[in-house]
């Protein structure tokens, strides 16, 4: 038997305001919280279900005393579903986030952004339908 992915931690000062910025940009909802602590996803994780077979993960926002000083080593990728790479990204702008340089360079078919605490992610290809 193996492990299963279960959640992805994001160490942060402000668990709520990223668990927040999250959901709207996933369409995710809160599944857990507590003081130092927010969980998010876009099911409610069972043992049998998470046995059975991989499962989306969830996304969990633990508070932390240090800021972040580098950029992230693992980051994610997110793909719009009913629009383009761009059309996304303004929305996420307008959600908090800021687009970053990271040493990509010109050209490239993704947006590079920051959440509202400096995390790195992705805008990839979109999967909207195409006309």
């Amino acid at each position: 038997m193996a492990s299963r992915f279960t959640e992805l931690t994001v160490d942060c000062h402000d668990p709520e305001r990223l668990a927040r910025f999250w959901c709207e940009v996933l369409d995710f909802k809160v599944l857990d919280r507590s003081e130092d602590k927010v969980e998010i996803g876009s099911w409610e994780p069972t043992v049998d279900e998470v046995r059975a077979r991989q499962m989306p993960p969830t996304l969990m926002f633990i508070r932390v005393p240090e800021g972040k000083t580098v950029k992230n080593r693992l980051h994610l990728d997110v793909s719009p579903i009913d629009r383009g790479t761009e059309d996304e990204a303004a929305r996420l702008l307008a959600l908090g986030a800021t687009k970053v340089d990271v040493g990509q360079g010109p050209g490239r078919t993704w947006v590079v952004m920051a959440d509202p605490e400096g995390n790195e992610f992705d805008v990839v290809r979109s999967l909207a339908p195409s006309d």
